[in-house]
């Protein structure tokens, strides 16, 4: 039937056409203040057809799986892309053995809706046992199992499980100083035995402890200052402030400042960034992108020296380039574009601890908030929902209400010291084009020699 669909597809003349079949299953929980807010779940099944002629791409979506609906998407889409002709073109299909990044332990519909409650019930518990201060506590389960098959007309044929389960716990402290928030959550393409790793009463503790701690917290101050950020906690900066401008659909239409700049050095000799799709368990990991091709670790910046770009699909066939395995959508009823999976810093040699004893005064970091970003320019300004002043060499108060403002390739070449303590930050949901797909990054320990925080203290 998928045959028989490519063939409606490019009886008109295509030059390429494409079938994405998608079946998800979800289902999510939200406790909020000792009660159960939410319980549900759902399935959304359907087909999305392009079709390429020359620079144009048609496309059509359609929930009907049957052989008479995906052929009429086909048309639709073949219709859109360039109109009349006739004949019958055959594709012979290959199937393409695909390696997911991790086996599923436990699927999640496989587990009651009761056993997932009662894991909110006892995050919510634990988070209210680190004190009185803890007025608010929402905890949110979910999970998704996303199964996926891809065809085209150059012969491909392959298909992908994806399963992710989710635990959020956000809590409210109250105070002298007024409301402080904490926020702390495990995300990994694992089934349910994501618990027998995680404990809910952790996740549920590090949230509260972080709206306690903050509640004597100090305003952040303001200037031109060096900046430590932690491990794990920064990755989005990057992901923000950096990725964006290596997808190569952006830097075509020249939104990016990486333009034009392969091979230059645009970072630190310590900087090397990596987009990586292959890493087990991590939450942008995946066996094959929504373009069939396998997940692939690639080295976007080596040693401060620009090397690569992301590539989807039909730009890497375009260019005669080896797939990067970029190309994603968030679900049936859109396009593929280039997207990121795992964006993450490598590790350096130095000792975190000495990081911080030569930094005389600054900031220290654990967590960035959400921010904005202008990729043409790599301008950011981001929120600081976890950091702390250094004083002499030392960790000392938590500080609050606190941005880093700054420029993203700037700040790249201006990081002079990478500590050995790598470690992935939280899951994340990243947004283009109106488009989400889940998304992971990371950072070691690293110092960035001048960085503006603004603050509210005089």
């Amino acid at each position: 039937m998928i045959q028989r669909t490519l063939g409606a597809a490019l009886r008109t003349g295509g030059d390429f056409a494409e079938v994405f079949v998608e079946d998800k299953r979800s289902s999510s929980a939200m406790f909020d203040d000792g009660r159960v807010e939410e319980l549900s779940s759902g399935r959304d099944r359907g087909a999305g057809i392009r079709v390429v002629v020359g620079d144009t791409t048609g496309f059509a979506h359609t929930a009907d799986l049957s052989e008479g609906g995906l052929r009429s998407a086909a048309e639709a889409a073949a219709a859109a892309a360039r109109g009349g002709g006739g004949g019958v073109r055959t594709v012979e299909l290959t199937r393409q053995e695909t390696t997911p990044p991790n086996p599923v332990g436990v699927y999640p519909e496989s587990v009651g809706k009761g056993t997932k409650v009662e894991l909110l019930r006892r995050a919510d518990e634990a988070a209210r046992s680190e004190g009185g201060s803890i007025k608010q506590v929402r905890a949110r389960y979910g999970d998704s199992r996303r199964q996926i098959l891809v065809a085209n007309s150059d012969g491909l044929l392959a298909g992908d499980d994806q399963v992710r389960t989710l635990f959020v716990v956000s809590t409210v402290a109250f105070g002298d100083t007024g409301m402080q928030t904490g926020y702390e959550s495990v995300g990994r393409t694992v089934g349910f035995e994501l618990f027998d790793t995680y404990e809910v009463e952790d996740i549920a503790r590090t949230s509260a402890r972080r709206a306690i701690t903050k509640l004597d917290a100090r305003p952040a101050p303001s200037g031109t200052l060096p900046v430590v950020i932690g491990p794990g906690g920064g990755g989005v900066l990057f992901h923000e402030a950096c990725g964006h401008g290596l997808e190569k659909d952006l830097v075509d239409k020249g939104a990016s400042v990486f333009k034009g700049r392969m091979g230059q050095q645009v970072a630190s000799p310590l900087v090397t960034l990596v987009d990586d799709g292959t890493m087990a368990e991590e939450w942008g990991a995946y066996g094959i992108d929504d373009e069939g091709t396998p997940a692939q670790r690639n080295v976007l910046i080596q040693d401060g020296v620009l090397t690569d770009y992301m590539w989807d699909f039909l730009r890497s066939r375009k260019a005669g380039r080896q797939l990067s395995g970029n190309g994603r959508r968030q679900s049936y009823q859109h396009l593929p574009m280039v997207r990121m999976t795992n964006t993450y810093m490598l590790g350096g040699k130095d000792d975190p601890a000495s990081i911080v004893a030569s930094t005389e005064n600054g900031v220290y970091v654990s967590h960035l908030g959400g921010g904005q970003v202008n990729t043409a320019s790599g301008d950011f300004v981001f929120g600081m929902t976890e950091a702390y002043l250094i004083e002499d060499g030392k960790i000392t108060d938590p500080i609050r209400e606190g941005n880093l403002i700054g420029n993203g390739p700037k700040v790249l070449t201006e990081i002079d010291a990478v500590g050995n303590d790598f470690a992935m930050g939280s899951p994340g949901m990243c947004g283009k084009d109106g488009q989400g797909v889940p998304v992971g990054d990371g950072v070691p320990t690293l110092r960035v020699q001048a960085l503006t925080v603004g603050g509210t203290a005089a």
